[in-house]
């Protein structure tokens, strides 16, 4: 054992772990070292002293989120979750929870692919987007930048309370992060222009609101002139962040199967998953049973 480090027991664990190879990685409940014990421990007494704790939502999991996204400073990370508290209420977060709808959410995936669907190897949720059919001009005749980021923070908040602990319990280990594919086949770098103020607020959100969600990212299908638009979002980006980004070419299917299990990916990225109604409006994963017995009973059909 390293010095510093805080020895783990089960009782350091959250619960329901049923993953006997689990090892949680360092900075996670059950991997900490004393300093980061301790910086749990006084940020959670200094959000309560100071009014700013909110029981429902700040459990220890999501203190450590911010804390490893400012290096367990205490101070920072505790100005980061004032200043999210914050724009929770400015934006209207609950109420988006609450009352949020998007009925044009089928029009938009044929000019702007963004979905989740089941898991990677290690119990991530998979998130993919198809930037290459980005039609901007389609896109907002259906629907607003105001209403896609207001889609896109309802996700957040069902990625951290409906789709992670369905995940975690069907993988029998804590997850918290996602795994992500950008797929840029065919992408317009005009109509990426024309997006990039949503793309910039997009990432601006996850970086900063929910932070410490992002577990592994590809983009794929990276044309010979992707590095303008890289160099367009790397700054967005911070270097914890860019170090998780793998950019492959089109032969990227080798590389998602390492991830991915190959019933779990979609069909169109060399997978075998082919979803009635197509994968990106099929919402399939552990967060959404009653979709993954109708699967299930039509593969069940189709076979006999």
């Amino acid at each position: 054992m390293s010095p510093g480090q805080a020895p783990s027991s089960a009782s350091q664990l959250p619960p329901g772990i049923t993953d006997p190879n689990y090892h949680p990685l360092p900075g996670r409940l059950g991997n900490l070292t004393i300093p980061q014990q301790h910086a749990l421990e006084t940020l959670k007494k200094e959000l309560k002293e100071e009014g700013y704790f909110v029981e429902e939502r700040m459990d220890d999991a999501m203190l450590l989120r911010f804390l490893r996204a400012r290096r367990f400073d205490v101070a920072k990370a505790k100005a980061m979750i004032i200043d999210a508290e914050k724009w929770r209420k400015d934006f209207g977060v609950d109420d988006i929870v609450k009352h949020f709808d998007f009925p044009e959410r089928e029009q938009v995936d044929k000019y702007y692919p963004q979905y989740y669907h089941k898991m990677d190897r290690d119990g991530r949720p998979l998130y993919i987007q198809k930037l290459g059919l980005i039609d901007v001009k389609a896109l907002y005749a259906v629907t607003t930048p105001e209403r896609q980021l207001q889609r896109l923070v309802l996700e957040y908040e069902k990625f951290l309370y409906e789709r992670v602990p369905a995940c975690s319990a069907a993988i029998g280990h804590p997850v918290e992060t996602s795994c992500t594919i950008i797929d840029l086949y065919n992408v317009s770098l005009t109509n990426f222009y024309r997006v990039k103020d949503y793309v910039m607020a997009a990432s601006s959100v996850g970086q900063d609101r929910y932070p410490e969600t992002m577990g592994k990212f590809y983009i794929i299908n990276a044309p010979w002139a992707f590095s303008a638009v890289w160099t367009i979002i790397k700054p967005w980006l911070d270097e914890t962040t860019v170090a998780k980004i793998n950019i492959l070419g089109s032969g990227y299917r080798d590389k998602l199967l390492e991830q991915i299990p190959v019933e779990n990916l979609p069909k169109e990225f060399g997978g075998l998953c082919e979803c009635p109604g197509g994968c990106s409006l099929s919402d399939a994963g552990p967060w959404n049973k009653g979709q993954e017995q109708k699967e299930e009973q039509e593969e069940q059909e189709a076979s006999a």
